[in-house]
């Protein structure tokens, strides 16, 4: 089983951008949520399991597991729309299926 590094930090034009390996899972909403630093401010990242299905084949019962063997992917995802100050009215960051 793979098993990412606990930071990945890249550095992006004048910006830093680490993932601690901190991740969640909201039933309610049926949203991943992954946090990324971005100059020493949390920033919460967000995938839908709709997505996540169809990207990734993500199964209902365990949609976590698609996130951690395809974290790669989404952290690169993630990382572009950082470069490109796609956030949220809120200061997140929603990850669409256009991103992957």
């Amino acid at each position: 089983m793979y098993l990412p590094p606990k930071w990945k930090t890249t550095d992006s034009g004048s910006e830093t951008i680490s993932f601690p390996l901190l991740q969640c899972w909201n039933g309610a909403t049926k949203m991943a949520t992954i946090v990324v630093v971005v100059n020493k401010k949390r920033v919460l990242c967000r995938i839908s399991l709709k997505i996540l299905r169809e990207k990734f084949g993500a199964s209902d019962k365990e949609p976590m597991r698609s996130v951690e063997k395809n974290r790669t992917a989404i952290q690169d995802a993630i990382i572009k729309r950082i470069n490109n100050t796609a956030y949220e009215k809120d200061g997140s960051i929603l990850i669409r299926g256009r991103d992957l």
